[in-house]
């Protein structure tokens, strides 16, 4: 990281760090984007774990719990 010195009219050093170069993403996130494929699949997989798990802590599978409402 560089930085920068300012020596000030009484011979005191300001030190301080340069700021990063600011740059724009210029890929889109709306649409089907490889950020949003990401997301779908691991939402995915985490219902589709919590339906095996909520399976196997009660005994019936989603349908007929909801039928049972």
């Amino acid at each position: 990281m560089r930085s920068g010195v300012v020596t000030e009219e009484q011979g005191r050093q300001n030190i301080y760090a340069v700021e990063p170069q600011v740059y724009i993403d210029a890929e889109s996130r709306v649409g089907f984007t490889e950020y949003a494929e990401m997301l779908n699949g691991r939402l995915a997989m985490i219902g589709f774990v919590s339906m095996l798990a909520l399976e196997v802590v009660t005994g019936h599978g989603l349908l007929s719990l909801l039928s049972s409402l």
